[in-house]
C-alpha cells in the first residue's frame, strides 16, 4: 500500500522509476542480457511451481506426510488471490507501454503491479526454505538471493518499473508472514485426507504419523480406540484410565518427558506437522 500510494502521489519513487526506465539498463550492459534472460525464469510460476509440486509430492509420499505439499499449495493460493486482485485493481502498464513521461500509468488496463515474477520467486523459494528439514538457514539465504536477482533482472530487461519490484517483494513477504497462521487449516486438511485414505482401505494415509498406534480420524478425535473402533470400557487396573476416558487422553498421559521432548523438536514438527501432546506437557 505504501508503494502504491507513493507512486500515485508523485513521490521521488515515481521519478526514480522513470529515470531508471529511460536509462535502459539492458543497453548499458548488453553482455548481461543472455544470462539474466535465463535467471529470470526462476520467477516464472509455471516451470518453478511444477518442479516444486513434483518434488514436494514425492517427498510427501515417501514420508507418508501430506503436509509439505499442502503447505506449498496453500502458499500458492494465497499468492494467486492477493497478487491477482492487486494487479487487476491497479491496472498499471509497464515501461514499454507508457503513454507519457512522468505518468504513473495506473488504471490503464495493465497488470504489472506488483511484479508477479518477483512475488513468485519470494513465495516459491521462500516456501521451500520454510519446509526444509535440513540446512534451513542456507536455504533461506538462497531464497532471498533468488528473489533479489529475479526482481532486479525484470528492471534490467525493462519489463517492470522499480516500484513494481518493491511491491512484489512486499507482496511475497506478506504471503510468507501469513503462511504460519494457515498451519491449523493445513493440519485439518491433512487429517481429513488421512482418514479418507484409511476408509478407502488403502492403509495408513500420507498424513498419518508413524508409530503412534492411532489412525487419524477427521471429526472423531478422542473418541475411538486403535483401528477406529470405539474403546470398550473394562476393569481399570491401577494407574490405568477410568472408564469413559478416551484412548487418546489415556495415551497422552502416558507419554514420557523424553518422548514429549522428541515430539516438540523443530525437526519433528517440520516433518510431521504440529505435535499432538497433552496440555499437561
Amino acid at each position: 500500500m505504501a508503494v502504491f500510494v507513493g507512486v500515485l502521489a508523485g513521490s521521488p519513487l515515481l521519478e526514480f522509476d522513470w529515470r531508471l526506465a529511460l536509462w535502459r539498463p539492458y543497453k548499458q550492459w548488453p553482455q548481461l542480457r543472455g544470462l539474466l534472460d535465463v535467471l529470470v525464469v526462476a520467477g516464472q510460476r509455471g516451470p518453478t511451481a511444477t518442479v516444486a509440486v513434483a518434488w514436494l509430492g514425492w517427498r510427501s509420499w515417501r514420508s507418508r506426510n501430506a503436509r509439505p505439499l499442502l503447505v506449498f499449495l496453500t502458499a500458492m493460493a494465497l499468492l494467486n488471490v492477493s497478487v491477482g486482485v492487486v494487479k487487476l485493481g491497479t491496472g498499471r502498464l509497464g515501461p514499454s507501454y507508457a503513454h507519457a513521461i512522468g505518468s504513473t500509468e495506473f488504471f490503464r488496463g495493465g497488470d504489472i503491479f506488483p511484479s508477479g515474477h518477483t512475488a513468485n520467486s519470494v513465495v516459491i523459494w521462500g516456501t521451500l526454505a520454510y519446509l526444509a528439514s535440513h540446512h534451513r538457514r542456507t536455504a533461506t539465504v538462497a531464497a532471498a538471493l533468488a528473489a533479489v536477482v529475479v526482481g532486479l533482472a525484470t528492471v534490467y530487461l525493462g519489463t517492470h518499473w522499480f516500484s513494481d519490484v518493491l511491491g512484489g517483494w512486499a507482496a511475497g513477504a506478506l504471503v510468507m508472514l501469513a503462511l504460519p497462521h494457515c498451519e491449523p487449516f493445513v493440519e485439518r486438511i491433512r487429517v481429513c485426507l488421512s482418514a479418507l485414505w484409511a476408509r478407502l482401505g488403502a492403509g495408513p494415509g500420507p498424513g498419518v504419523v508413524a508409530n503412534t498406534g492411532v489412525s487419524a480420524d477427521c471429526g472423531r478425535r478422542g473418541r475411538d480406540g486403535p483401528g477406529g473402533a470405539m474403546a470398550t470400557p473394562g476393569p481399570s487396573p491401577a494407574g490405568a484410565a477410568e472408564p469413559g476416558t478416551s484412548y487418546r487422553a489415556s495415551a497422552s498421559r502416558q507419554v514420557s518427558p523424553a518422548a514429549a521432548a522428541v515430539a516438540l523438536h523443530p525437526r519433528a514438527w517440520n516433518e510431521r506437522g504440529p505435535p499432538r501432546v497433552s496440555d499437561k506437557w
